[in-house]
This record gives C-alpha cells, sequence and structure tokens, in this order.
C-alpha cells in the first residue's frame, strides 16, 4: 500500500489531505504538524482571535479526519529527510517512510535583529501567539507594531477595538508598499489615523531595549517609543531548512516547477514555503504568502501526487479587512504601464492596471464590505483570459465587467 506523507500541518497540508481522498486515493496519508493544535485557517488571527479570543478556527475537526482515514500527527517535529532510503526522521529518532512526500512547511515571522521573540516582543503566526498578544490588548496598555502591512494593519486595528493605544512604525515612506497602490494605502492610513493609531512612515529603528514592564525602542530620530508590547511584522521567512539539508533546490522558497515538483520526483511543496513560475507573468518565479494560494496549491499538489500533470495558472489574490473596510487585489501590478480608476460607489474604487502592451494583469479595489468583491472577481477572470480592454470602458461604472469577458 501506497505511504503518502505530509510535512506541515497548516491550511495547505489539510487540504492536499482530504484532496488525496476526494481524489481516490487509498493508501496510508499522515500529517504532520509541529503545533499542539489540529491544522486551523491564519486569517482570523489578526481579528477574531485578538478582538474575540476566539479559539482556532479549525480547517476540519478530528472526526472528519477519522471518517477520512487521515492520520493527523501534532506537536511532532521532522528533522531530516532521507531521499536515499525515502523516509523522514523524527526528532525523537523515529522514521517515518514515504512514497510520495509533500512539504508544506509554511514560513515564520522575520526577527527584527538583535532581538528574539518572548517576553515583551511578540510576533503573530500561530494561535497561540495571538492569545499572547491578546493578553496585552486592554484599555490602557501601549502597543507598539514595527511594519506596516496587512498584518500589523490589520492587528493594530484590532488593537484599538480592545481600546489599547498603538503605534505603528514603518521603515519604508508608506504602508502597504508591497503590491498595493499609493492611491489605497493612503486611504487605509488615513482610516487608522482617523481610529487614533499613531503611524511614523520612514522610521527606523536604532534599538531596543526590554526594561522592567515595559519595552522602548529608540529611533534613529532620538524619539523613544516606550510599550507594554512590541509587534514585529516585517515580513515572513519561507521554511527551508529541511529542503535544504536534503539537497533540493531552494531559491526564494523551495523551488518547484509549475506542477509542484521538487528537483526530487518523490517531492512536493507547495504554500507559503515555495517559489513557483507563473505563466501569466512570462514564468516569473514568485512565493506568495496567501490563504487561498495555500487552498489552491494543497489541491494541486494531491492531484500531481496523483500523476496528474496540471500547472498553477491561479491569478494571484489578496485580502485585508481593515476596520469596515476591504481591500481586495487580483494579479501583480508591479509591471504596470497604466492605471485606470473605476468608481463603483458607496466610496468604493477599483484600480485597473495594464500593461505596456494594454493587457490587464492586476485589479486592486477598497470600499465598504464587499462592495469591490464581485467586479474584482470579474477582473480576476479578466486577468486570466489575458484581455486587451478599452480602458475607456473599464473606466465606466456603467460598463458591465461581464460583457468584457463575454467579449
Amino acid at each position: 500500500m501506497a505511504n503518502f506523507v505530509i510535512v506541515g500541518a497548516g491550511e495547505c497540508g489539510a487540504r492536499a489531505a482530504f484532496a488525496l481522498r476526494e481524489k481516490g486515493f487509498d493508501g496510508a496519508i499522515t500529517l504532520i504538524g509541529s503545533e499542539a493544535h489540529l491544522p486551523y485557517e491564519r486569517p482570523p488571527l489578526s481579528k477574531d482571535a485578538l478582538v474575540a479570543g476566539a479559539g482556532p478556527k479549525l480547517v476540519a475537526e478530528a472526526t472528519r479526519y477519522a471518517e477520512a482515514r487521515i492520520d493527523v500527527l501534532t506537536g511532532r517535529a521532522v528533522v531530516e529527510i532521507d531521499r536515499a532510503g525515502n523516509r523522514i526522521l523524527f526528532d525523537d529518532g523515529a522514521a517515518l517512510p514515504y512514497d510520495k512526500l509533500l512539504l508544506a512547511t509554511g514560513a515564520r515571522p522575520r526577527a527584527l535583529p538583535g532581538t528574539r521573540h518572548g517576553g515583551r516582543i511578540a510576533a503573530l503566526r500561530s494561535h497561540d501567539d495571538a492569545a499572547r498578544i491578546r493578553a496585552h490588548l486592554v484599555e490602557g496598555s501601549h502597543i507598539a507594531i514595527l511594519g506596516g502591512g496587512f498584518i500589523g494593519l490589520e492587528l493594530a486595528a484590532s488593537a484599538r477595538k480592545l481600546g489599547a493605544t498603538v503605534t505603528l512604525i514603518e521603515g519604508l515612506p508608506r504602508v502597504l508598499s508591497r503590491g498595493v497602490p499609493a492611491e489605497i494605502a493612503e486611504i487605509v492610513a488615513h482610516r487608522h489615523a482617523a481610529e487614533g493609531v499613531e503611524i511614523l512612515c520612514g522610521a527606523k529603528v536604532a534599538g531596543v531595549e526590554e526594561l522592567p514592564g515595559e519595552v522602548c525602542l529608540t529611533l534613529e530620530s532620538g524619539r523613544i517609543v516606550s510599550a507594554n508590547l512590541l509587534v514585529v511584522g516585517i515580513g515572513a521567512v519561507p521554511n527551508t531548512e529541511l529542503a535544504e539539508a536534503a539537497g533540493l533546490v531552494v531559491e526564494n522558497g523551495i523551488s518547484v516547477d509549475g506542477r509542484l515538483r521538487t528537483s526530487d520526483p518523490d517531492i512536493f511543496a507547495a504554500g507559503d514555503c515555495t517559489s513557483y513560475p507563473l505563466p501569466l507573468y512570462g514564468e516569473r518565479r514568485i512565493r506568495l504568502e496567501s490563504w487561498r494560494n495555500a487552498q489552491e496549491q494543497g489541491q494541486l499538489a494531491a492531484a500531481n501526487m496523483l500523476g496528474g500533470t496540471q500547472a498553477h495558472s491561479a491569478v494571484p489574490w489578496f485580502w485585508s479587512d481593515q476596520y469596515d473596510m476591504t481591500l481586495q487585489i487580483a494579479g501583480l501590478a508591479d509591471g504596470a504601464a497604466t492605471t485606470v480608476r473605476r468608481e463603483v460607489g458607496e466610496g468604493a474604487f477599483i484600480l485597473f492596471h495594464l500593461d505596456a502592451g494594454g493587457r490587464l494583469i492586476a485589479a486592486s479595489g477598497i470600499g465598504p464590505g464587499n462592495v469591490v468583491a464581485r467586479d474584482i472577481r470579474l477582473a480576476e477572470m479578466l486577468i486570466a483570459a489575458r484581455v486587451h480592454p478599452d480602458p475607456a470602458e473599464l473606466a465606466a461604472p456603467e460598463t458591465k465587467l461581464k460583457k468584457l469577458l463575454a467579449a
């Protein structure tokens, strides 16, 4: 009987395990995670887990794994891949053979040089991290957040809802500098300021000191920011150590081809830990830290572990909730030569990004609730179809995007 092993019990690994069963695999499936929890979704960590103290939002209950005959090993650390023997080794010396192996090891928060996560310095990646941070989000406390990306801003919004004072420090000239147009980032920044968040852009940290009851950040400007807790949100590092030690190719993540195969034919990799070529953007190799990408690649890896030949072709998609606003982005806008704005009502708008040849390569939208969701979904389909739309039609609110798709 074939034995498939998945290292990494997050969204991606869990989705892959269930997909194997859905696609007819009848062999053994072992899903291994280093955390004590069953696989859970990470987006709620900066929202419900902080604001409401909610428990982990599980991908599936234990009974579903049992019914699907998926053996879930929690709290287990894999320390080595023995490629010659087609087996993995655990930190307690135990070994587990595999016929096919999927690495869904995810990523970890990038540490601020010279510091470690612990005490009054934290990062947000796990449910346990969220519980530790939430203990500080109370009326009268002061939270310093380093990093003005999605995680830092979502955490700032949650902290304000709970009454904590927030100072957000961003080293670059604006927040959301990675993949979000300046027009949208400005709206998000203004909304946070209106909610009482102090945002310091272009601010570099010169030193961090933990003192009894507080942590002090000294900025290069000379200003000192004292807080009850510092949360570091300056990006993530892919967990590639297992792959590197096993001699697999690593290039800004575990390097895979379009089918998510590594340089070893028996080993696949998917999710936040991988870099892969994207046909829509000239086979450009990218790495995405995205909830939907983890789901999609988990499904695709399962199909190809069973002999499938489908290549990854999905349009990158991101979203973030900021108070009562939702920001959504489809595609990659950094190659845009032209941007067209479309008003969609209720103060919401979408920016359509076209390359030098007039092809739609990305769309970015922001507005209350889910106002932009439908049009961003249609834009995603237009991007996948490689259309060259008339900019005037894109800009006109009366033009139905579905009509452009049909054309």
